[in-house]
């Protein structure tokens, strides 16, 4: 009580301190990494591998093979309880160079290291493949895609034009050291083998260009030409060349088309030539733009919001004016969610504000109380910070949550307060023993969040990292919030609500004047 007298003779005090403390929250949420949900050891991750363009499906196995040998040292170690391997890739794009892998590690009490520090260790011997370029991915708590986070999206009119702008992010991207695993979904290298005919050469000799498609259709792939009826059941009849005579472009020596002037055959070399190119497997669009995605992880101790910045920065550095940038996926989710927890927080404090003002029929009251959420929030931030952890949909959730609960404890001073006043207390002596009075279930109450709230750190588990984001702004909120509601609010009230009616006697006013008003119109109708 002391320190609440002296208080009482300097309240500018503490209207004072509410600058650097707004000013301290600011800097404190501008500051800390940011990102949209943390990573959560869910007892497996993925490992997605790909191979060359044009790796065939056995060549593919082989290498799988190799890479299911890492994965077995897991189970071997007794950190794993099963793996799957899968070529191609799941998917209806799959292509035959891809493949999909799945490591399910046993429960967390059987095991002393984090899903995260196994799956850099499987990265480390998976990087030793030269043939392959495999990415180690955790499943995310919410969605649960295998995705890479980060996402970035090119968009402009010519693909060529895009393939340079990705060339130019590329490279800038390599530089920055919490990026890995960069790559992108456009690579001109599926090759291919093109086909030109002579068209006056095969004139000359009776081929037609029909023929001579029918028969590369034929012999380097098959071609279905009939059906046929035994046992009551249809068979197809089709048509394909000796794989093993049609592996290399010489082998057109070996293919001959008949001409339709003469029923001669022809060797089909003397009418084509062929060119060897390189070619995108798919040209994608994105919100209906031709676009090139950017993908990549993060490397530990790097947050999304920050590899998100300087991607967004280098583009606006090195990229012309025309180019189109936007986000998908996981990064997508991230903005959209770091750009609406603004307007839900402003949201919870003006729905606060007033359910307190019809509480109290006052705009006064709950003005005071709201002054503890300023507090709340540097406490919540810097327990964030000192424990390392970033903002997060769980840790602005939190914060929401702390709006709530700061206000509790103001709560119960101002009613005691306005309590004793309408029992003719007076106003001086009302609130210190409103101060006096609610201390202790102040204090037990924030004791009995704080405790409940303690499990929430301390727990292990599946989800057990969420769980220790909503912990940390939980008990730091409440902690601070608590301490300071003690001098804040009892100041606060003394210079906003010194000239303000206590509820009761707002509601006498209010009984009084309808009472007078109502009865005199009585009278007139009588």
């Amino acid at each position: 009580m002391a320190v609440l007298n002296g208080l009482f003779k300097k309240p500018a005090l503490i209207f004072v301190s509410l600058v650097p403390v707004i000013g301290l929250a600011y800097v404190l949420f501008t500051t800390l990494p940011s990102e949209f949900i943390p990573l959560e050891d869910q007892g497996r991750f993925f490992v997605i591998v790909q191979g060359p363009e044009g790796t065939s499906f056995n060549n593919m196995k082989r290498h799988m093979k190799d890479v299911e040998d890492d994965m077995m040292t897991l189970v071997d170690s007794g950190e794993a309880s099963n793996v799957l391997s899968r070529v191609p890739g799941f998917g209806s794009a799959a292509s035959v160079n891809s493949a999909f892998g799945i490591v399910d590690l046993v429960t967390w009490a059987d095991r002393d290291r984090p899903a995260q520090e196994i799956r850099v260790e499987l990265i480390r011997k998976l990087s030793q493949h030269p043939n392959i370029r495999a990415f180690v991915s955790m499943p995310r708590g919410i969605g649960g895609r295998t995705t890479s986070p980060i996402q970035f999206v090119l968009q402009g009119t010519d693909y060529e034009e895009l393939a340079r702008w990705r060339d130019l992010m590329m490279e800038r991207a390599r530089l920055y050291p919490g990026l890995t695993g960069l790559n992108s979904d456009y690579k001109s290298t599926k090759p291919q083998l093109l086909v030109d005919i002579d068209l006056v050469r095969a004139a000359d000799l009776g081929v037609s260009v029909a023929t001579i498609g029918r028969t590369l259709e034929t012999m380097l792939g098959s071609r279905r030409v009939t059906t046929y009826i035994r046992g009551g059941e249809e068979y197809p009849v089709i048509l394909e060349g000796i794989k093993a005579e049609n592996q290399t472009p010489s082998d057109l020596t070996n293919i001959y088309v008949r001409s339709d002037r003469t029923a001669t055959l022809i060797p089909l070399s003397n009418l084509v030539t062929l060119r060897e190119t390189a070619s995108p497997p798919n040209l994608r669009r994105f919100n209906r733009m031709r676009s090139i995605t950017l993908t990549a992880n993060l490397k530990a101790g790097f947050s999304l919001g920050q590899a998100l910045d300087f991607l967004e920065q280098t583009s606006r550095e090195i990229l012309p004016d025309t180019a189109g940038i936007d986000f998908n996926g996981e990064s997508k989710n991230f903005k959209a969610a770091g750009n609406s927890i603004y307007f839900v927080f402003v949201l919870a404090l003006v729905t606060v504000f007033l359910v307190l003002a019809a509480q109290f029929e006052s705009f006064r009251h709950p003005f005071v109380i709201l002054l503890t959420v300023p507090f709340a929030m540097v406490g919540a931030l810097l327990g964030l910070y000192l424990t390392g952890q970033t903002i997060n949909i769980y840790s602005q959730i939190g914060l929401i949550m702390l709006v709530g609960l700061a206000t509790k404890n103001g709560i119960l001073i101002v009613e005691f307060a306005n309590q004793l006043r309408d029992q003719g207390v007076e106003f001086v002596e009302a609130l210190k023993e409103a101060s006096r009075k609610r201390l202790r279930p102040i204090v037990m109450t924030s004791i009995t969040t704080i405790m409940g709230s303690v499990a929430l750190i301390f727990g292990t588990g599946a989800g057990a990292e969420t769980r220790f984001v909503l912990g940390i702004v939980i008990i730091f909120g409440v902690s601070i919030a608590t301490f300071f509601t003690l001098f804040i609010v009892p100041v606060a009230y003394l210079v906003i609500a010194r000239n303000s009616s206590s509820p009761q006697a707002v509601k006498n006013l209010r009984r009084a004047f309808e009472k007078t008003f109502f009865g005199k119109i009585r009278k007139v109708e009588d």
